[in-house]
């Protein structure tokens, strides 16, 4: 699927940024101070990094369920993707002295610390529940296909809105710029996930 490797260019294309602002930031190539523990910059990277393990996790169990190259191919750019930008969120915290977790529930730095009960595993908006992950692992082929596409769609949706968040409250602008790209990217990919459930006779679920 052609477009597949459009969103892998897009993808590596915000990683390389991502790199050169985790340098600029622990250069302190920035105009404002350092973020705060319960400021919206810290909230955003505790809980980013936390929702973006899931999305790897989802997307090496249906490696193992599927042979289709595109649903492969596509599971692995999010694993790639997710997980440098996971490494580089929790990079911040580390270069701000931050603490990695938080005794408020997720999302308090949006003023949305309720909006998901955590029950089941789902501790942000989006997020797969444990039962979830435990039946994508039962699946196989076109079943496991459709409904990790149906899961990662949900997952991204739940991500566009946390990262419009930051981009929205968070004070780093090297930060709001990527989460931008955040943005950006996955809006993409639900678009293509969209159209390959739609090859499968299928549709998100939401």
């Amino acid at each position: 699927m052609r477009q597949v490797g459009w969103i892998a260019g897009t993808a590596a294309a915000v990683l390389v940024a991502a790199g050169a602002v985790t340098y600029a930031v622990a250069d302190g190539d920035d105009s404002t101070a350092t973020p705060t523990a319960d400021s919206a910059d810290a909230g955003f990277a505790r809980d980013m990094a936390v929702h973006h393990q899931q999305a790897v996790e989802m997307s090496f169990i249906v490696r193992d369920r599927t042979k289709d190259e595109d649903v492969r191919r596509l599971a692995f750019d999010i694993a790639q993707t997710q997980a440098n930008q996971r490494g580089m969120l929790l990079g911040w915290l580390d270069l701000w002295q931050l603490p990695k977790v938080s005794s408020d529930p997720p999302m308090t730095w949006m003023d949305m610390g309720g909006m998901a009960d955590g029950k089941d595993g789902a501790l942000m908006p989006g997020m797969a529940t444990n039962t979830e992950l435990k039946k994508l692992g039962t699946l196989s082929g076109k079943q496991a296909e459709i409904f990790y596409l149906q899961l990662m769609t949900d997952h991204h949706k739940g991500g566009i809105h946390m990262a419009e968040g930051c981009v929205a409250r968070c004070t780093v602008k090297v930060e709001k710029d990527i989460a931008q790209g955040m943005v950006n990217a996955q809006e993409s990919e639900i678009d293509l996930m969209t159209d390959m459930l739609k090859e499968r006779g299928a549709k998100p679920r939401s």
